[in-house]
């Protein structure tokens, strides 16, 4: 158990860290490109394209930091006003439904992947554009496996 623990930290840490260094480069590099532009007359061939899949990279980074504590959008309106306990349920379904949503999401982008991945498509400079989508259904699966932890073991009755 003791080393489940220190894993999960450890994944916990490497995802926080892929976030924060891949906003870094993503603003370091647009900021040298706005100076060679405007100072030189030139820039690098593939930051535009680089900054696009850094910004989808950020976007599912950033909803798989959000699902860890279950800080995603949600439209709750009326939910507040419910029992407690009719919270709870409608809780732990829609934490259910996220999580099914999310695996079919992350199977279905797979194949896409896959598809990408036979086609040989180059993103930018030799980076491969399968390798730039693969956060996609990793993403995804990892989201929704959280949710599905948080559907079964939610612990909290009103």
């Amino acid at each position: 158990m003791l080393l489940k623990n220190k894993i999960h930290k450890f994944l916990l840490k490497i995802e926080a860290i892929m976030t924060i260094g891949l906003l870094l480069s993503m603003m370091l590099i647009a900021t040298v490109q706005i100076v060679m532009r405007n100072l030189f007359d030139s820039g690098f061939l593939w930051a535009e394209s680089y900054i696009r899949v850094a910004v989808l990279w950020l976007a599912l980074l950033g909803a798989m930091l959000a699902s860890r504590h279950d800080k995603h959008l949600a439209i709750d309106a009326f939910v507040h006003r419910l029992n407690p306990l009719v919270q709870y349920w409608l809780k732990r379904f829609n934490h259910l439904f996220s999580a099914i949503i999310c695996f079919i999401i992350s199977y279905h982008s797979s194949f896409f992947i896959y598809s990408d991945y036979q086609q040989g498509s180059i993103a930018f400079a030799i980076v491969p554009s399968w390798l730039c989508e693969a956060i996609i259904p990793i993403a995804f699966a990892l989201i929704a496996y959280r949710y599905l932890l948080m559907a079964i073991f939610s612990s909290s009755k009103g």
